[in-house]
């Protein structure tokens, strides 16, 4: 990335949590040699067309995406069951990303990028396709008219038989989202021959909207512990060692929201890139998407910590790019989104006493939701 425009990635958390963690002070300008000597300058329009569209991008898939979590904690559907972080996943995240970026980091040194990027390419396009497809399966249901026929379908496979007989996998999925997997398909074909970074932003937005609305923090303590640990992770990567700025340049896969600087010069065939990470919408978009539910835990009709850490974020990002551009140096991004996100909300249950309240809010795994349900079938 260069020095003087840049929009660093932090840790990340979608589709392939660890691989994400890749992408943290990704080339903002993604630009190329426009010879030997002399590199792309973008204009002020083309920047800030640039910069806008990243930041309304990184919006969407948080602010849907937190909607969406609500409805997911209450699906009994297993294709839609959140996976839900504990305390002790958030303190292993930020060791477990360190090792998979400086994993990544020797195996770009040791091997050729060119066959890594094919591998990842392919990895990207399969978790790109279901992503893609599970992001439109809701919207979907609305556009196809309720005289089509829409017939159910059941995946099962299962190990063993007669008592000892248990269910591996069990998927039920319907029409409808056998034609989203096949518009997927289309997309994943496109961005798998060229590249292109339409392709690449609706694979990034489905990734990220998939991650606020499936990975679910069991409580505010935890979403501390992960931001704070990831705080230090960015830091760290970005600030002490060039292992992230290296990986970030070799790794190739839609992982980043991209957006071009010389857009109004050239179109849609523009190259040189303005780039935000998924890890800095992801990351804090699950401790938003939490404050939200805390909001409807309350049954207040008011969504005041969902608002307010979701201006918090808008301030923090559009923090990070005035620093960047002030001292033309790459910036970690969670070091001013952390604060924003966590800060705000904090200081408004302060002020309206519910900060015990807040801090006592606990969402339960699947797992324990299970064993209340059987407990409660004994004691009936």
């Amino acid at each position: 990335m260069s020095e003087a425009e840049q929009i660093p990635a932090s840790a990340s958390e979608a589709a392939a949590s660890a691989v994400l963690d890749a992408l943290n002070a990704t080339d903002s300008n993604g630009t190329e040699a426009l010879n030997a000597t002399a590199k792309f300058v973008a204009t002020p329009e083309g920047t800030a067309l640039a910069y806008g569209s990243l930041v309304f991008m990184a919006l969407l898939p948080i602010f849907f995406g937190a909607l969406r979590s609500v409805t997911c904690s209450k699906s009994k559907n297993a294709a839609d069951m959140p996976e839900t972080i504990t305390s002790r996943d958030a303190a292993r995240f930020p060791i477990i990303a360190s090792c998979t970026l400086f994993g990544l980091y020797l195996f770009f040194k040791v091997f050729s990028q060119e066959y890594i990027n094919l591998l990842l390419s392919v990895y990207f396009f399969v978790l790109g396709v279901l992503a893609l497809s599970h992001t439109m399966s809701p919207l979907m249901s609305r556009v196809f008219p309720a005289s089509f026929p829409n017939k159910q379908y059941q995946l099962l496979f299962t190990q063993g038989s007669g008592e000892s007989k248990e269910e591996i996998v069990n998927y039920e999925f319907d029409t409808k989202n056998l034609v989203c997997l096949l518009i997927s398909s289309v997309v994943g074909v496109w961005y798998l021959l060229k590249k292109h970074w339409i392709a690449n932003n609706l694979f990034g937005l489905a990734f990220a909207l998939n991650g606020v609305e499936l990975l679910h923090l069991n409580n505010v303590s935890t979403g501390c512990i992960l931001l704070g640990g990831l705080f230090i992770y960015d830091v760290f990567w970005v600030f002490g060692t060039n292992v992230m700025v290296t990986v970030a340049k070799s790794f190739e896969a839609p992982i980043k929201l991209v957006f071009p600087q010389d857009l109004l010069e050239k179109g849609l065939e523009a190259s040189n890139f303005a780039m935000l990470g998924l890890g800095d919408i992801v990351i804090p978009g699950i401790f938003i998407a939490l404050l939200l539910r805390f909001d409807v835990s309350l049954n207040k009709n008011s969504r005041t910590y969902f608002y307010s850490s979701f201006l918090a974020y808008i301030f923090g990002l559009g923090l990070t790019i005035f620093v960047m551009h002030t001292f033309k140096h790459a910036q970690p991004a969670l070091l001013y989104l952390v604060p924003a996100c966590v800060g705000f909300p904090v200081i408004i249950a302060l002020f309206k006493g519910e900060l015990t309240e807040m801090f006592r809010y606990e969402e339960s795994s699947e797992e324990t939701k299970e064993e209340a349900t059987e407990s409660e079938k004994k004691d009936q």
